[in-house]
């Protein structure tokens, strides 16, 4: 697994649990990671993935296959 180290401003109030979610649920949305690589990704189970989704803006119908 890659490690990736951001920079992110003062001002831009997120805290690691929320950029991690924002890169795992977008790269799921683009069909790069499965629900399954994005949830570990994330951390999270994929029904709490799942479940999290919409407060994302992210359907999990509208899923592109790799």
């Amino acid at each position: 697994m890659k490690t990736l180290t951001l920079n992110i401003p003062d001002s831009v109030e997120l805290d690691n649990r929320e950029v991690v979610m924002l890169v795992a649920t977008r790269l799921y949305e683009r069909g790069k990671l499965s629900l399954g690589q994005a949830a570990e990704l994330a951390g999270l189970r994929k029904r709490t993935f799942v479940e999290l989704l919409g407060s994302y803006g992210v359907s999990l119908f509208n899923y592109v296959p790799l």
